[in-house]
């Protein structure tokens, strides 16, 4: 039996309960945080790309700081992670010998709720964590239920009971994720880099809008 999709387009995303979609709007991007609907006709973002507001007003130009918290609130609403933890890993990534973007994107893409949903498992971020803390998946044969665990380059996730998730249909899994149809499981084959990544997200204003 799958999961129910009505539970999961409800779920509450790291704290934020009010229409997703607006989210999208008010970054202007698509940040596919409602599964299936995100690629469909239906997409409200398609009909209604103007940022929220009485009358759809029109963005202003942004200052430099400006443009620089969106991104950060872009990559917060992607990932669906609350400002402390965000923050968290940014500071992590700072203290880190090597690129200080570089070494985000690899902390944000380790985590396991990422990984389910880059690996198809889910259809949506948020309905990853659930599944998750519903015990659902296991890392190298063992059962996990933290959603912010973070992968090793090697490591393998594998859906409990395969019957239980909902497939994400029609997506391109990255090449740094390796399928194995047999054992319905993925492999975590290496680290990614920021020209990897599926959506638009300017990591290094990120990192200069921690480090003023």
């Amino acid at each position: 039996m799958g999961v129910d999709l009505k539970t999961e387009e409800g779920f509450n995303m790291a704290g934020y309960t009010d229409a997703k979609c607006r989210l999208c709007r008010r970054e202007g991007v698509k940040l596919n945080l409602k599964g299936k609907k995100c690629e469909s006709e239906k997409c409200p973002f398609e009909k209604r790309p103007q940022a929220p507001g009485q009358h759809g007003l029109s963005r202003k130009p942004l200052s430099e700081y400006g443009r620089q918290l969106r991104e950060k609130q872009k990559a917060k609403r992607i990932y669906g992670i609350l400002e402390r933890q965000f923050r968290n890993y940014v500071r992590e990534a700072l203290k880190t010998k090597g690129v200080s973007g570089t070494i985000l994107i690899q902390k944000l893409e380790s985590r396991l709720d990422n990984l389910v949903y880059r690996s198809g498992f889910a259809v949506s971020r948020a309905q990853a964590r659930q599944n998750i803390r519903r015990g659902l998946f296991s890392v190298n044969d063992k059962a996990v239920t933290i959603p912010s665990m973070q992968i090793k380059a090697g490591d393998i996730i594998k859906p409990v009971a395969f019957e239980k998730i909902h497939l994400r249909e029609g997506f391109v899994m990255p090449d740094w994720l390796e399928a194995n149809l047999k054992e319905k499981s993925v492999k975590y084959i290496r680290f990614p880099a920021e020209d990897d990544l599926q959506e638009r997200v300017d990591i290094q204003s990120i990192i200069e809008f921690y480090s003023r």
